[in-house]
């Protein structure tokens, strides 16, 4: 419970016998031309002999010595709005209402209370909704010529790739049925305009009223954003969205995110309404560059700014966390407009592992200390806080100072508390502007903790990992399809796609699959000749990879003497890459190498890939990490990529948290090393093998690094275009 909800019901329960708390209200309000519906909850309704008045509470950091009756109109407001639809309803001429302000700390409150006829309420109402009717016709009649155009569009190629019309009919029919689909369709089936266009077709049926195209890779983002130009080239109406991350837009060059000490921030709310209608009167296409001219103009800031745009757009296109993260969800989002959208999950084999991140939280024992030290002497409430915490986790670190990580099935009820107690001392210091950026972090810390506990079931487990210098707690989701299908069916309906959805009952238990959705898979739309695929059976396990190494020298020197062209030359970690990477330049020293570095910037990863030119005069080789940022989600077409080399199975390292859900999935009665290991990683290898026949005119060489993949259980997790293999 936060805060706030706490404090809102302790002044309910002192309503006496008889008053009402969250009382639904709701009414119709012709004006012109249209008919708008305001709802919602009002906190109290509280009878008084013959005299009823309306109550809307307000928790606040504020002294209440600084607030006057009329500090916030805004809340004047929303009560009057209420006391207009009571006294309409129940004949009433005159009606009372109340504002009740009730202080966070010391839980103090005071009252104003003013009194209306029905005809002021009458004509504030008339007043509100005449000033929203310009904003609420432009989006109507956008609706009508959407849905219109939307109801003509055409196919916007020539004729439709094998299995395209198959998979785009699957999809409008799980939109039409309100279900949920998952699509394994192999790269080059169009799998981007073969599910935006039918969703965009449902506009014309009124079948929904948005689309969210959910993606975690800047590439296919950018793939989805081409699919509706695409689409308005060919007579659509509408407006897409595409929400930059928060640090990515920010316009400052540094400084903390706070409204007095940012001038886009600052003042917003005054600013936004004219920034809103001026984009949306005049651009279809409100892109990061888009929405930074116009943050821009207005001062408005740019991440604030898209947040507001996307409960008006018609396509977001956006990172899984605007939707599936508890923490960073669109929250403004009501369950009626959920119940009009439909959720487009692009790389969704991604899901798994982002769910399970999303889905957990952890705090850091050096944070307490440091604050505990910090306001010794300065604020008590906060320095006692932060020292009960550090004792508590103390406490934990002893019990597993042996083994250096301890599991535990419970998320340590007495540490929530005392979590819930350190966040009212930092709000209250926060409140009055403190500068501590540790604070900050560590309070944002704190409240994802308590609301990630929340969600904590049997497929969580809470556990302690002692570092050499730091102590960490986890609440660990170890499988997240509870909590991303809970998330999913609460939209019209879902569509989750892959070009590698497989093995497909893995993707679809762990994300969520449930007897009654749909499946679909179709097999590769190009002929197996486009591409050779060879094994070279060396063994790449850790305590052979030394004496591998010689052979991963010779191998692609000899591919670019037979087949001269780009390749792409995938492994297992850093650590092996750069092992082969120097060897290979000290004996290759006249091959052109480009090589994958941590922290690689766009522009950087933009060079890399520039460099993949056809008919460049000498061949390349780019050295790569699996499952890292150049084996997914690009697009080297053509001759611009002649061969890809896979190094491993891709297995994931071992670690703690592989180890935790290996057991958990075993302690289930299934494989637990498949579900933590195998599977994962074999997702990689088919990733990064996808980057090479994209069009029908691409043909080139796969070659598998690997004895595993001659071994029954890998050879039936490649794909059936790889298994007329030759062994080399």
């Amino acid at each position: 419970m936060t805060e706030g909800t706490r404090l809102h019901k302790k002044i309910q329960k002192t309503y006496k016998e008889g008053d009402r708390a969250e009382e639904f209200l709701s009414t119709v309000l012709p004006y012109d031309d249209l008919t708008f519906t305001v709802e919602g909850r009002c906190d109290g309704l509280i009878f008084e002999e013959e005299d009823v008045i309306i109550d809307e509470i307000k928790s606040t950091r504020s002294s209440l010595d600084d607030l006057s009756e009329n500090s916030y109109p805004v809340h004047w407001a929303q009560a009057k709005f209420y006391a207009y639809i009571y006294s309409k309803d129940h004949d009433l001429q005159e009606i009372g209402v109340r504002l009740t302000y009730i202080q966070v700390e010391t839980e103090e409150t005071i009252h104003y209370l003013q009194r209306y006829t029905l005809k002021q309420l009458e004509d504030f109402a008339v007043e509100t909704i005449q000033t929203y009717y310009p904003f609420a016709k432009l989006l109507t009649t956008h609706k009508e010529k959407r849905n219109e155009s939307a109801a003509e569009l055409q196919f916007p190629f020539p004729e439709y790739r094998k299995g395209q019309r198959h998979l785009a009919g699957a999809v409008y029919k799980t939109i039409k049925e309100k279900k949920t689909l998952f699509v394994n369709a192999p790269t080059g089936t169009g799998k981007t305009i073969s599910t935006i266009f039918p969703s965009v077709k449902a506009f014309a049926e009124e079948s929904i009223d948005k689309i969210y195209y959910l993606t975690a890779k800047t590439i296919t983002r950018t793939t989805a954003e081409e699919a509706f130009i695409m689409l308005e080239q060919n007579g659509l109406t509408a407006k897409t969205l595409t929400i930059t991350a928060k640090d990515k837009a920010c316009l400052k060059d540094e400084g903390i995110c706070q409204g007095d000490s940012c001038p886009f921030a600052d003042g917003y709310y005054d600013k936004i309404n004219e920034a809103v209608l001026d984009i949306i009167r005049n651009e279809t296409r409100m892109t990061r560059g888009v929405i930074e001219q116009y943050a821009r103009k207005h001062k408005v800031c740019p991440f604030e700014f898209s947040i507001d745009l996307s409960y008006i757009a018609d396509a977001v296109i956006c990172d899984y966390n605007y939707i599936f993260d508890p923490r960073v969800s669109l929250k403004r989002l009501s369950d009626s407009q959920k119940k009009r959208t439909v959720l487009l999950t692009d790389e969704a084999h991604n899901l798994v592992d982002r769910g399970r991140a999303m889905f957990s939280a952890g705090l850091e024992k050096s944070a307490f200390l440091e604050l505990k030290r910090s306001f010794k002497g300065k604020n008590k409430n906060l320095h006692t806080s932060s020292n009960e915490i550090n004792r508590f986790l103390i406490g934990l670190r002893k019990q597993c100072e042996e083994t250096g990580t301890m599991v535990y099935k419970e998320p340590f009820t007495e540490l929530l508390e005392l979590l819930e107690r350190f966040i009212e001392a930092a709000e209250a210091e926060l409140a009055g502007q403190s500068g501590e950026s540790n604070l900050l972090e560590t309070y944002f810390a704190a409240h994802n903790f308590i609301k990630i506990s929340a969600l904590y079931n049997e497929d969580y487990v809470t556990y302690i990992d002692i570092g050499k210098r730091e102590m960490t707690i986890k609440l660990f989701c170890l499988n997240p399809s509870e909590l991303l299908s809970r998330t999913s069916k609460s939209f019209s309906s879902a569509v989750f796609f892959s070009a590698t959805l497989s093995p497909f009952h893995y993707y679809f238990e762990l994300l969520g699959g449930e007897n009654d959705d749909y499946r679909f898979e179709i097999p590769s739309p190009f002929p197996k000749e486009n591409s050779r695929v060879f094994i070279k059976p060396l063994s790449t396990r850790y305590r052979d990879r030394e004496r591998s190494i010689a052979h991963l020298i010779s191998l692609p020197h000899e591919l670019i003497k037979q087949r001269p062209g780009n390749y792409l030359y995938f492994f297992p970690s850093y650590r092996y890459m750069n092992e082969v990477y120097e060897a290979f330049m000290e004996s290759c020293p006249d091959v052109e190498v480009l090589l994958q570095s941590t922290g690689m910037s766009e522009n950087e990863r933009e060079e890399f890939l520039e460099a993949f030119q056809p008919q460049r005069g000498s061949s390349l080789i780019g050295f790569a990490v699996l499952g890292g940022i150049f084996s997914e989600g690009i697009d080297l077409k053509g001759d611009r990529l002649k061969g890809v080399i896979i190094v491993g199975v891709g297995l994931p390292q071992l670690g703690a948290e592989r180890e935790i859900i290996k057991d958990h999935f075993n302690s289930q009665g299934k494989n637990g090393y498949d579900y933590s290991y195998i599977l994962p990683g074999m997702n990689k290898v088919l990733q990064a093998g996808g980057r090479l026949i994209r069009t029908e005119e691409d043909t080139g060489v796969i070659v598998l690094v690997d004895d595993r993949y001659l071994t029954p259980k890998y050879r039936q997790l490649l794909p059936e275009e790889w298994l007329d293999f030759t062994v080399v």
